[in-house]
């Protein structure tokens, strides 16, 4: 096997530049580097597929960024991206960064280092310079920044969807909606709450309206409020399908019965809305059409041609268990 000196005569430069070089902790000159990259691709200093890493600067992978994994729409969307880039030749690095700025930046700046042929990150905007500075294809899911200087967003008709669960509610002859609205300064959750507020002004509803995270727990504890401040509440709109179902939690431990006494709605349709009892109605997202459409992006190198492009998905809704119509009979 060869040894880094062996990569240094070959090369024609220092053992120190060959370290220089592999550790990324001094500047060579590009010359330079492309010798001592062009030599390591020839010997088994390393092995071969890192060595082509190097110099190719494509390590066949692609890093998705996601708030938290304990979203079950986030492990559902990671599937898809995993399966679809599988596909194509590509391996999928997920950074679960909790919510964290700092974890966030790190994974984007890891990722780059590690030559990745791309990101997906699905956050707020809170780093949009950082991603819109990266040098390698970035794809935003599920938000939409001010600039351009990324390669694409995906998201969804958030607004229609908020309207439409408001619609189905009121259809089903609620009169009393109260809307549990996501943290409003992700984009995912302004616009379905404006789609619930702008449904309520154009039919003359009364509007009502908790915040509360896209969490589990934080649900069941909005849950609770909600309750005391609204008694007479028979309508419900949740910020998505995980708090939707911490709100039946605490509608079935206090014996309040679904959809008899109080109708909900969730949002996203994840695989376990149709798996609880009762079945959860929801607005769908197309998830799977999403993801390949995220990792096509970044794969297509005509994909990445034109900067900033939106790709909006339509939603639609899904009446399952937790509505009906009796009211209305």
């Amino acid at each position: 096997m060869a040894s880094i000196r062996d990569v240094a005569k070959l090369a024609g430069v220092s053992p120190a530049t060959v370290s220089r070089v592999m550790n990324g902790t001094a500047n060579v000159t590009e010359e330079k580097r492309e010798k001592v990259l062009r030599a390591i691709s020839e010997t088994d200093f390393v092995p071969n597929e890192v060595a082509r890493t190097l110099f190719k600067k494509s390590s066949k992978t692609i890093g998705f960024i996601i708030p938290s994994i304990q979203n079950p729409y986030f492990t559902q969307m990671a599937d898809v991206i995993d399966r679809a880039a599988k596909e194509l030749g590509f391996r999928i690095l997920l950074c679960n960064v909790e919510h964290d700025l700092d974890r966030e930046r790190s994974a984007i700046q890891m990722l780059i280092s590690a030559n990745a042929d791309g990101i997906i990150a699905s956050n707020n905007s809170e780093l949009q310079h950082e991603l819109s500075q990266c040098e390698i294809p970035v794809v935003i899911l599920d938000s939409l920044f001010r600039t351009k200087d990324v390669n694409a967003y995906i998201y969804c008709n958030y607004y229609q969807g908020g309207m439409m669960a408001a619609e189905h509610l009121h259809k089903c002859g609620c009169r009393k909606i109260v809307c549990i609205k996501g943290p409003q300064q992700l984009f995912t959750a302004q616009a379905r709450y404006q789609g619930y507020v702008d449904f309520c002004e154009d039919n003359g509803i009364e509007q009502h309206s908790i915040e509360c995270d896209y969490d589990f727990h934080a649900g069941m504890a909005v849950t609770e409020e909600l309750l005391s401040s609204y008694p007479d509440v028979d309508g419900i709109i949740a910020c998505n399908d995980i708090v939707a179902i911490s709100i039946y939690k605490i509608l079935h431990k206090r014996n309040i019965s679904v959809p008899e006494q109080i109708q909900l709605i969730g949002f996203d349709d994840v695989h376990l809305s149709s798996l609880i009892s009762p079945e959860l109605t929801t607005i769908h997202q197309p998830i799977e059409e999403m993801g390949r459409k995220a990792i096509s992006i970044i794969c297509d190198p005509e994909g990445l041609e034109k900067r900033g492009k939106q790709f909006v998905f339509p939603v639609h809704l899904i009446e399952r268990e937790t509505t009906c119509m009796k009211k209305l009979l």
